[in-house]
């Protein structure tokens, strides 16, 4: 059996998107990614209205933390998604070998609801992606 795929994935506040992410590709890829999700300067707080969202959907993300990206989160991954912020630069160099992936997606905080849900189903989608090409080894 080979290892679990190890996916972080990084936004600024780590509060909205990329949580969106980490509880997706846990419903997802659970068998097959591991997974963690981090901000290039963290808020300390999952967003309510994110965890509403998501809860929508039947996902529980309000035991998430809001985490700072640190270098040995970086180390960990095999894969990184930046989640249309691509602020990475600080944080990586040459030790840091995980793929980098940018996904160009809205920061739907403090927008009206329907820009939340369509974020959330953008997500969805890009993650139910990535889940299906780590499972067929093309990341």
């Amino acid at each position: 059996m080979r290892r679990k795929s190890r996916v972080l994935f990084v936004c600024v506040g780590n509060s909205c998107r990329s949580q969106m992410a980490e509880g997706f590709a846990n419903r997802y890829g659970k068998d097959i990614v591991d997974v963690k999700s981090a901000g290039t300067a963290a808020s300390g707080v999952v967003n309510k209205s994110t965890m509403e969202a998501m809860k929508e959907v039947g996902v529980d993300i309000s035991g998430h933390t809001s985490d700072q990206l640190t270098k040995k989160m970086l180390l960990w991954a095999d894969v990184v998604v930046t989640m249309g912020c691509n602020s990475l630069d600080y944080f990586w160099d040459e030790d840091v070998t995980a793929r980098r992936i940018d996904w160009q997606i809205e920061d739907p905080l403090g927008k009206p609801w329907e820009v939340m849900v369509r974020v959330r189903e953008d997500i969805e989608k890009k993650v139910r992606e990535l889940v299906k090409r780590i499972k067929e080894k093309k990341p």
